[in-house]
C-alpha cells in the first residue's frame, strides 16, 4: 500500500464529501454577489461579505484538497485554484476588478472544473 502524499493516496475522514459539499454553496454565493458588483446590480461597497465568502470557501476548499490530496497543487486544477486566488486578490489589491477579468476566471474556473479527470487531475510537475 502507498503512503500518504504517494500519487493515488487519499487521506479521507466521515463527513469530507459534506464539507466540500458546504463550502462550495458558499463558494457559489460569493460568486453570485460579486457577480452582480461587477454588472452594476449591486454597489461594489456591498461586495465585501461576498468576495469574503467567495475567498474564504475557496481557499478552504482548496486547503481540504490539499490535505486529503497532498499532490494536489502540482495538477492542473490545483495551479488553476492558485491562479485565481493570485488574480483575485491582485485585482482586489489595485482596485482593477473589472467584468473582464471576472468572466475569464469565471469561464476558465468552469473549463476546468468540468474537464474529463484526466485532464483536470494531469500532473504538471
Amino acid at each position: 500500500m502507498s503512503e500518504v502524499g504517494r500519487p493515488g493516496q487519499l487521506r479521507d475522514f466521515p463527513g469530507r464529501g459534506l464539507v466540500i459539499t458546504l463550502l462550495r454553496a458558499v463558494h457559489l454565493v460569493g460568486v453570485v454577489g460579486l457577480g452582480a458588483a461587477v454588472v452594476g446590480m449591486r454597489p461594489a461597497a456591498e461586495s465585501v461579505g461576498y468576495v469574503a465568502a467567495l475567498m474564504g470557501a475557496g481557499i478552504a476548499m482548496a486547503g481540504l484538497e490539499r490535505w486529503s490530496y497532498p499532490a494536489y497543487f502540482s495538477q492542473l486544477n490545483g495551479l488553476t485554484v492558485l491562479l485565481k486566488v493570485v488574480l483575485l486578490a491582485g485585482a482586489g489589491m489595485l482596485a482593477g476588478f473589472d467584468a473582464a477579468l471576472f468572466w475569464a476566471v469565471l469561464v476558465g474556473s468552469v473549463l476546468v472544473a468540468h474537464a474529463p479527470r484526466g485532464v483536470r487531475h494531469r500532473k504538471l510537475f
